[in-house]
């Protein structure tokens, strides 16, 4: 249930300044700039409508742990009565303006901190309200204002008696009336004769409003539920930015009073994730890049997602529920004892995960086919555990991890697809029971050779990998087949066997020239010397590995390349004989007959 009423603004910054009203842990920092505080300060000063501002009550299942809003410093360490879901900027910028007696923190329009003190124009502000915007006045934390890069004043407010004679009212103490008389004082001393009158209509016309102003506020039921208040949230926060479950989470376990009391601390769930992040990611590279933050690549919503997917998994084995999910209601639903007791076991199989890809020759983020499924394989490895340590439990995850790469069954809406392959992976592995809809589903077209151009796709970088794992050898570095552990020691990348240049005399033969089947994974220092026709650079590289021509032409046939057709420029053949051998390769890694081509019979197209 939640209830509306209007509160005074005065009594709202009063709530704000003693603790009584703080945000909860969930939501981000302020960030408002001059020019917005500016704007919502007019507004204030003109009654005009400021927006329904959203609070939870207190003291409910859900609980938060809580955080003043910046600039308020409460005596000791207060319980909020409410926590403000939406209205933040708003209250915020009002708050540090109208009650702090300290410049306001804030930003520049380019973004650059900056402190600021507000006042109000008394000429401007008692002329037409369509002037209001330019009656409010910001100036630097030392009151002056200067031109000319700093070396010029044009306004010094350092002094009551400087404000007076500029007749500019300083707004961070509007409602401590002790202060507005003294000032009132000052200013009608200044100059009685005319700013008395002035006085008049501005206390009317500004103070007056202020005063009276308020702030229109739901309350929300202490008994409203997380996902409820996710739901609320996400529907009236004007920041643009979706809630993250992360974040909900983060607030929540902080605020568990039980580990609290056991622990005599709050659950820090960043720190927890960044542990686990860094570990995996400094053996790991294919989770992500370090320096780029730890949501890059593997994310904690993937980590959340794999360990909701054991949870409920478990819940169902023993009768509690009655699906597999990680929908986001069931990562709003992880109890905290459930996360402490399950991070270890994802972790571990996420690390597990990393050499499993390592085996497939996928060591790098830009060659991850599938972030999302390494999810239900984390999951199941989890609840396998050493159980998917057999040849025949491998054999089966690769198979099932091929079809989903190279059936392109990741690409689309995971949720689902997450649950079936989890339900039905353990039993295929375990019981040998009908293997997963990923497997049996999952079919690769020859015609899908054709328009595999770019990373975009995942059999794109699927097949790059096989090539890699199948044995590939360099053409530059001809001592061993390529490994996980050079690829970036070389520099390997997906290379065009037939460069661009060669195509420009129309030797394409009608064939695509950019596809997968005209690429295969090589060294830099080897794409250096590819130009020209194939039977010119073929030649210099034989020469420079100091190999038999021969011997070089098994080098050749380790990326599924005829090497007579290469040597001879016969792009048809090439291309033709590369794609049998590339649908083989796929084959091999699905498990199953892959979908040919309608061709003549003798065709070995």
């Amino acid at each position: 249930m939640a209830a509306l009423d209007n509160v005074k603004l005065k009594d709202v910054l009063a709530d704000v300044a003693s603790g009584s009203l703080q945000l909860p842990d969930f939501q981000r920092n302020w960030k408002w700039d001059d020019d917005r505080i500016r704007a919502i300060i007019a507004t204030v000063t003109l009654d005009y409508p400021l927006g329904v501002v959203m609070t939870l009550q207190t003291g409910g299942a859900t609980r938060f742990r809580s955080r003043t809003l910046t600039g308020a410093q409460p005596d000791g360490d207060p319980a909020a009565d409410l926590l403000l879901l939406d209205g933040q900027q708003r209250l915020t910028s009002l708050f540090q303006s109208l009650w702090l007696d300290a410049p306001v923190e804030t930003a520049d329009s380019r973004g650059k901190a900056i402190q600021r003190w507000y006042y109000v124009d008394i000429a401007k502000a008692v002329g037409p309200s369509a002037d209001r915007d330019e009656a409010i006045v910001s100036v630097p934390a030392d009151k002056v204002l200067r031109t000319d890069f700093n070396r010029t004043v044009v306004l010094d407010l350092s002094t009551t008696e400087a404000e007076c004679a500029a007749g500019l009212f300083p707004l961070h103490f509007v409602f401590d009336a002790q202060r507005v008389n003294e000032w009132k004082r000052a200013y009608i001393k200044a100059d009685e004769e005319r700013n008395w009158d002035r006085w008049g209509q501005f206390d009317e016309a500004v103070l007056q409003q202020v005063r009276a102003f308020q702030v229109p506020m739901i309350r929300l039921a202490a008994s409203t539920s997380m996902d409820a208040v996710c739901a609320v949230f996400e529907r009236v926060n004007t920041g643009g930015v979706p809630l993250n479950v992360f974040e909900l989470l983060t607030a929540t376990y902080a605020g568990d009073g039980d580990y609290v009391e056991r622990t005599g601390d709050y659950y820090q769930l960043p720190e927890v994730w960044r542990e686990i992040k860094q570990a995996l990611a400094s053996k790991y590279p294919v989770f992500g890049r370090l320096d780029s933050g730890l949501e890059n690549g593997l994310s904690s919503i993937d980590f959340l997602q794999a360990i909701a997917l054991v949870r409920t998994w478990e819940r169902k084995q023993n009768g509690i529920g009655t699906t597999v999910s990680c929908k986001r209601r069931d990562l709003l639903d992880l109890p905290l004892a459930d996360f402490v007791r399950l991070a270890p076991k994802l972790a571990d199989a996420f690390a597990w995960v990393g050499d499993f890809l390592e085996r497939q020759s996928i060591v790098r983020p830009a060659d991850l086919p599938y972030k999302t499924q390494l999810v239900p394989l984390a999951a199941v490895r989890a609840i396998l555990d050493t159980g998917a340590d057999g040849l025949g439990a491998e054999e089966k995850t690769e198979q099932w991890y091929w079809c989903g790469v190279l059936g392109e069954m990741y690409g689309g809406s995971t949720e689902t697809r997450f649950t079936k392959d989890v339900e039905q992976l353990v039993p295929w592995i375990t019981r040998g029971e009908r293997a997963p809809e990923t497997v049996t589903e999952a079919f690769f077209f020859a015609e899908r050779l054709d328009t595999l151009t770019t990373r975009n796709s995942a059999a794109y970088k699927g097949i790059y990998a096989l090539l890699i794992k199948q044995g590939a050898v360099d053409w530059h570095h001809t001592d061993a087949p390529l490994s996980p552990g050079r690829l970036d020691e070389y520099g390997v990348d997906v290379r065009q066997i037939f460069p661009k240049t060669w195509f420009r005399r129309g030797n394409s033969e009608g064939l695509p020239t950019s596809s997968i089947v005209n690429k295969t994974p090589l060294s830099y220092r080897a794409a250096m010397d590819m130009t020209g026709a194939p039977s010119s650079y073929l030649s210099t590289m034989v020469a420079a590995s100091d190999m038999r021509p021969e011997w070089f032409d098994d080098v050749l046939s380790t990326h599924l390349i005829d090497p007579d057709a290469l040597r001879e420029n016969d792009y048809e053949r090439f291309y033709r004989d590369r794609s049998k051998q590339l649908q083989e390769l796929v084959h091999s890694a699905m498990g199953k007959r892959t979908m040919l081509r309608d061709l003549p019979e003798g065709d070995l197209r």
